[in-house]
């Protein structure tokens, strides 16, 4: 096992370079899976990780195969490939692992460059999940959509266009528009869309590609959702479909109204799907309300509450205010945060700055991330008590010791310092440390 993890650390070193030749070339080497499945594909800045969950809980509860594909993982680089809801094993991660690896060593000795490590991992999924013959696959780009290496699939079931906002600039564009066209880049002739609930800018952006390949486009209508109940047990709404279909309450165990307009994106795909796969309203019903994604809006805690959420660019910093103004308005609230060093951290520690005045800062493991020192240098214009802190556990022993128990510790930022606090949590040192106090 520690062979093929080495391997995909190692080939980390080819970077991130976006386009279709080199994912095609290693595709075509080994038969290319990837025209023998059903995809459901998926773009979008927040939430792609979400609405997938919903889609493969419900496809599961209706009896069907599902394989799931998505980036950045959280806990182990197994997470990535994922057939009903199961990590991949170490052995059969290993086995496919080896014939990509030969397969990318084939290309190299022809003089092409060696695929990177993205797209390693998308054919390592593709190749797995025509294995294990999924009746579907859940596919999520890693970047942008239209040079993602996953948009190599020429005829999906679907595309699933979820919430845009600004990220990822250095390699999509400067503003919305442009980011928003090269999301929609996913988007194939004589297709179906599903587009979240979205401002008109980048509605008329989605309009005109879809247009352009004469696809169908629905979109999400978050003006026909009623909430009728939200707590961070979960929530309930009411919802009347584009199609018609009135959906009287709808619950989900996702906290936030973003993910309300997840599922009711999800709703509107599903409805889509009803011509490939058999599910009625107790199917969507039940896979809704049991739907599981870690480390989004994720109470892990209480007394002092305890909520880690993966927000690590502005619009999610934005939906994360909007939580905690409906929830714990008149709660003491400390941050621990740690963001990589190419988001628009200042735009989200100013979002964030009107609920806390105590932010611990700190730095994960990834070569990407920010350093603590310089997070804390510019959280201290906003926050009157900053401390650095060497790790995230140094960072949730002092929170708890501060907080009281009707207190809230709020764990953001970056996805990837998520794995140190489930080892916190496992270990039991999440719950010693606060208990204690």
């Amino acid at each position: 096992m520690m062979n093929a993890i080495d391997y995909l650390e190692d080939i980390k070193k080819y970077g991130s370079i976006p386009g279709l030749d080199s994912i095609r070339r290693l595709l075509d080497e080994i038969g290319n899976p990837q025209e023998k499945l059903r995809v459901i594909h998926i773009a979008g800045t927040n939430g792609k990780g979400s609405i997938l969950a919903m889609l493969e809980s419900v496809l599961r509860r209706s009896g069907y195969h599902t394989g799931r594909y998505h980036s950045p993982v959280l806990f182990d680089v197994r997470e990535a490939f994922q057939v009903d809801e199961q990590w991949i094993s170490s052995e059969k991660l290993c086995l496919h692992v080896d014939k990509i690896k030969r397969a990318a060593d084939r290309i190299v000795s022809r003089g092409f460059p060696h695929p990177t490590s993205f797209e390693v991992e998308t054919a390592i999924a593709f190749s797995y999940f025509l294995e294990e013959q999924v009746d579907v696959v859940l596919l999520e780009t890693g970047m942008g959509g239209r040079l993602d290496a996953t948009n190599v699939v020429e005829k999906p079931l679907l595309e699933v266009i979820a919430s845009i906002s600004m990220d990822h600039m250095q390699f999509l564009g400067d503003t919305i528009g442009e980011i928003v066209y090269e999301k929609a880049g996913i988007i194939k002739k004589h297709t179906e869309v599903v587009l979240y609930p979205s401002d008109d800018e980048v509605y008329q952006v989605i309009k005109h590609v879809s247009e352009e390949q004469h696809a169908d486009l629905t979109v999400a209508d978050g003006s026909a959702v009623r909430v009728l109940k939200q707590n961070l047990a979960g929530q309930s709404f009411s919802y009347r479909s584009q199609s018609g279909h009135y959906y009287e309450k709808i619950t989900i165990p996702l906290l936030g109204d973003h993910q309300i307009y997840n599922a009711i994106t999800a709703i509107e795909v599903l409805e889509k799907l009803k011509k490939y796969f058999c599910m009625g309203i107790f199917e969507i019903e039940d896979g809704l309300r049991h739907t599981s994604w870690p480390g989004r809006l994720e109470l892990i805690g209480k007394r002092p509450y305890i909520i880690r959420d993966g927000a690590h660019n502005e619009d999610a910093a934005k939906q994360l205010a909007v939580f905690l103004e409906k929830n714990f308005t008149n709660k003491k609230i400390f941050y621990i945060i740690g963001v990589l060093k190419d988001k628009e951290y200042e735009k989200i520690l100013e979002i964030m700055a009107p609920f806390s005045n105590d932010l611990y800062a700190i730095a994960s493991t990834s070569p990407r991330a920010l350093p603590a020192e310089l997070l804390a240098e510019c959280a201290r214009r906003w926050y009157r008590n900053v401390t650095v802190s060497g790790s995230v556990r140094n960072a949730v022993r002092k929170a708890c010791k501060d907080a009281g128990e009707d207190d809230l510790i709020l764990i953001f930022g970056s996805l990837s310092f998520m794995k140190e606090i489930e080892e916190i949590r496992r270990d039991g040192t999440l719950s010693e440390d606060c208990r204690a106090q």
